[in-house]
């Protein structure tokens, strides 16, 4: 089973996960001593964890990891952070609100990878190996917390003046 459409779509989700662990090390760095610090802390160690149940996973599929894209995904999160100190050089509240943005994003679609594996192993019995239902309710929970700071972000970022 670790070659076709699976292995693509669970190593595009795991070079996803690079980005996403990028992104909050950059946080982590940037508010280090604060509660968004301690936040993106947070957050990154269960981002890496999920990122450890999908290797786990790809691991039992027989499914091997694309250095590939691992590596486009590195350089696409390089390009994000560029984009970002070129829309708020001063590393502001416009900056945060389109970092956490886009990791709400990645969090969603990492909801989605949980669901649709879920909905496969219905008919695929070798997929049937992993808790679907609780990895999609902790990126649920992931995007809540998210969700929070998010819309404070906003708040600053979008403020007149």
């Amino acid at each position: 089973m670790g070659s076709g459409h699976i292995a693509t779509y669970l190593n595009d989700h795991l070079a996803g996960s690079v980005g996403a662990l990028e992104l909050l090390e950059h946080l982590e760095a940037a508010h280090t001593g604060t509660d968004l610090g301690r936040f993106a802390t947070e957050l990154r160690t269960d981002v890496a964890a999920d990122r450890q149940e999908l290797e786990e996973l790809m691991e039992r599929l027989d499914v091997t990891v694309s250095r590939t894209r691992q590596a486009s995904a590195w350089l696409g999160e390089k390009f994000t952070e560029l984009k970002l100190r070129l829309d708020d050089p001063s590393d502001g509240a416009l900056r945060l609100l389109e970092s956490l943005e886009v990791l709400s994003l990645g969090i969603e679609g990492k909801r989605g990878l949980w669901r649709a594996l879920a909905a496969a192993a219905e008919d695929t019995p070798a997929l049937r190996l992993a808790e679907y239902g609780r990895l999609e309710q902790r990126a649920e929970d992931q995007r809540g917390r998210v969700e929070a700071v998010r819309l404070e972000a906003a708040r600053k970022a979008l403020a007149p003046g």
